[in-house]
């Protein structure tokens, strides 16, 4: 088989597409109801369990584009997830009225660290988490956004931003067994299996990995999928193998540039609508119940 010249060997991204492709669902049509896509996180109740990725700088995407973006998840029922920012664009991500999340850089300052934990407890934030797979670049060195050096972390430094607020501490990243048993040692409350929109060449597919993180956590915390999400079917076969909720990051930008908030708003609908529409066609009442077995892997 030829390889495809418009991606380069050992695209993670590609990579990634292309097992969402191979995985192929079962149809199950006898004793069939309405489906309901309600989802439930951290206390809170939502329409859909399609959320927004963990964005930044989206300003040069569209005018004030954070905000638009926090408005449309907020009128399609959805959590919005929030990446880089200062205090002030967190501040006015929570006027909205959105439900969201605050991602944290790995500063090598973790008094910043400590801070923006803080700082996203008061603005009512709904969870904090850290992307720890962002503390190199592909040189192998400590990797730097804008001004601010990123460093590794360690199990103990995790344990510490656990213990630093009383909301749910998320990490995102995870992507080996490893992490998965020192993300549950550390205390954390929710895990974002990705590998950052490759990050790193030959990285695994999140679905690869996802069966055996749900299998070690066992249903003690939420386990969401974030890199590639596309489709309300990509988001089914997340959800079926195990998958509490996912994360779409890409696949709004278009519509932000486009629409602002409206176009957020409305492909997160479309999103959900095809994920409905997947579940009734396979029996599946509910967002907690989409059975593994649907899912096949295509050898042909």
């Amino acid at each position: 088989m030829k390889q495809d010249l418009q991606h380069k060997a050992g695209d993670s991204n590609q990579i990634t597409r292309d097992y969402f492709d191979s995985l192929l669902i079962e149809m199950c049509h006898i004793g069939s109801v309405l489906p309901s896509t309600k989802f439930e996180l951290y206390g809170e109740a939502f329409s859909t369990p399609v959320m927004t990725a963990a964005l930044s700088h989206l300003n040069r995407t569209s005018p004030n584009g954070t905000i638009e973006m926090a408005k449309g998840a907020k009128e399609a029922g959805a959590v919005l997830w929030t990446g880089m920012g200062g205090g002030e664009e967190l501040e006015s991500i929570a006027a909205t009225g959105a439900k969201f999340i605050k991602i944290v850089k790995p500063y090598s300052d973790n008094d910043l660290v400590y801070r923006q934990i803080e700082h996203a407890q008061k603005c009512g934030a709904l969870a904090v988490g850290m992307d720890v797979d962002h503390a190199f670049n592909r040189k192998g060195q400590y990797d730097k956004v804008i001004d601010s050096t990123m460093s590794p972390k360690t199990l103990e430094e995790i344990k510490s931003f656990v213990n630093a607020t009383k909301l749910p501490f998320i990490i995102k990243g995870v992507l080996s067994e490893k992490d998965a048993y020192k993300c549950m040692e550390a205390g954390v409350k929710g895990m974002v299996i990705s590998h950052h929109h490759g990050i790193m060449d030959y990285a695994l597919p999140p679905l690869m990995i996802l069966p055996k993180i749900v299998k070690i956590v066992d249903r003690s915390m939420p386990i969401f999928v974030d890199c590639g999400i596309m489709s309300g079917m990509d988001a089914f076969k997340a959800m079926a193998l195990g998958a509490t909720a996912v994360c779409v990051g890409r696949k709004l930008l278009k519509p932000l540039e486009e629409e602002g908030a409206g176009g957020v708003q409305k492909t997160i609908e479309a999103m959900t609508e095809e994920l409905a529409g997947a579940m009734a066609y396979t029996g599946s009442a509910d967002i907690t119940n989409i059975d593994p077995s649907l899912i096949w892997k295509r050898d042909f």
